[in-house]
């Protein structure tokens, strides 16, 4: 992100929310808590840097999961539903923004709050929570993955840290884990300001294209040699569990796009707030592009064999010169790519669970203590969750069938629906029951379906 040059005036933002009259009798600094957190005295961030904000915030652990989804639905199905959601996600976004700027809100809580009062406030602020820190959760299992290696269906697949020195305790999961806390999550997740970040978001964007560039040279040179067999095109449906298998994998797609929770924050630093739409129009194009291209050739490259986390698929022999090289790369530019995302979505789930806690306090960049103490509880819990869940794949489903559906879909789809200043039309209304629909039906089948294949899984040994 950049600052408007100094020496020119200031460039009047064009947001009714950003254009009111200053108070030049007004305190320099605020006494409590405002609608966003107190973070909002930045005004210059350009374009580009709110493109590349808003596109790590949606590119994250979400993008390893997608090609699992292609084995479940098909490339054919899968792709359709992946461009699906990111049109259903750009008109979620939109009736936030049209909503923000009628009742002047300059948060997603703010506009909660406006339209359900401190319940609707309080219900999104423990929705970011839960969101966010599953996400989290999920991207350090991803990164234990990748330097210290998994385990799945009794078949061991080595981290690059074990290839590299063996197998000691030093490079164990917990440890590897523990020194990234200490020595980069921590660190990154002390900066006070988000756009303090735009750099890291910057690389963590190339990070994210080395991947997908290394991923479909392998896949199209093994295309050209045959060896690369004609994957399945639509879901392979047998029996009923496979019909409710279909399922599992919407709240995979709806966790990929969630990036609501951040949109006011990025809207808020802009120069020009009328770009803000442009802003996730772009982003989301470059994001779905990115995931088609992942899961169609991640999908391409190991079929069948694809794993929930396609990382740990990057461990063998890929039938290419330097196959080892290039499952070293790509492994450790994924993970180097999500450690550099973790601040991105720590900082929204910091500031969302301290205006749960102390909403009149003040503004938690204010307050050392509190801002220390809230990044250490929060840490702490997403190292131990990281240690005691097995799967990305298990993360993923428990908060896109929760949190991340409620704050994709059904609370921009309720403040439409309550329509406090009369101006959602009939098309809205619409579009909102559809969306509120869908994501109750599919994520209830989902629910159901992931259920019904534990409680089969466990009671399988004793039949």
């Amino acid at each position: 992100m950049t600052i408007g040059n100094n020496t020119a005036p200031k460039k009047e933002r064009k947001s009714s929310k950003k254009g009111k009259q200053v108070d030049e009798n007004a305190p320099l600094l605020p006494k409590t808590h405002d609608e966003d957190g107190g973070f909002d005295e930045f005004n210059g961030a350009s374009f580009t840097g709110a493109v590349f904000n808003l596109s790590t915030t949606i590119v994250g652990a979400g993008i390893m999961a997608l090609p699992a989804t292609m084995k479940v639905l098909g490339l054919v199905l899968g792709v359709a539903m992946i461009i699906f959601m990111a049109f259903l996600t750009e008109a979620s976004i939109e009736l936030l923004l049209r909503f923000s700027r009628v009742s002047k809100s300059s948060s997603y809580g703010g506009l909660m709050g406006d339209a359900f009062g401190k319940v609707g406030k309080n219900l999104l602020q423990i929705a970011v929570m839960i969101n966010n820190i599953g996400v989290l959760i999920v991207y350090m299992i991803i990164i234990g993955d990748v330097l210290s290696g998994t385990t799945a269906d009794g078949i061991h697949h080595p981290g690059v840290l074990e290839g590299w020195f063996g197998v000691h305790l030093w490079n164990g999961r917990t440890a590897v884990l523990l020194v990234a806390t200490l020595g980069i999550f921590s660190p990154l997740a002390c900066l006070k300001r988000l756009d303090s970040l735009s750099y890291t978001s910057a690389l963590s964007v190339a990070l994210a294209v080395v991947f997908i560039v290394i991923t479909m040279g392998i896949t199209i040179v093994k295309l050209i040699n045959g060896s690369i067999m004609m994957p399945r095109l639509l879901p392979d449906v047998t029996n009923l569990a496979s019909f409710w298998n279909i399922f599992t994998v919407v709240p995979v797609l709806v966790t990929a796009y969630i990036c609501h929770y951040n949109v006011h924050s990025i809207d808020n630093e802009l120069e020009d707030s009328t770009q803000i739409k442009p802003v996730v129009r772009t982003s989301l194009a470059l994001c779905s592009s990115v995931y088609v291209m992942t899961s169609v050739f991640g999908f391409l490259l190991f079929g069948d064999s694809t794993m929930d986390d396609v990382l740990a698929n990057f461990n063998t022999d890929l039938g290419i010169p330097y196959s080892s090289f290039f499952n070293d790369v790509i492994r450790v530019s994924y993970a180097a790519h999500l450690m550099l995302v973790f601040p991105i979505v720590f900082h929204p789930l910091r500031l969302n669970l301290d205006g749960l806690l102390f909403p009149s306090s003040r503004p938690l960049n204010q307050d050392n203590f509190r801002f220390a103490s809230l990044t250490i509880a929060l840490i702490s819990v997403i190292f131990l969750g990281a240690n005691f869940i097995p799967s990305i794949w298990d993360a993923f489903q428990f908060t896109g069938a929760t949190a991340a559906v409620c704050i994709g879909f059904i609370f921009p789809a309720s403040l439409t629906l309550r329509d406090r200043h009369y101006i959602a039309t009939s098309k809205d209304k619409m579009l909102c029951v559809f969306m509120i629909v869908l994501a109750v039906l599919s994520n209830g089948v989902a629910i159901y379906s992931d259920a019904y294949a534990l409680i089969k899984k466990n009671s399988s040994p004793i039949a």
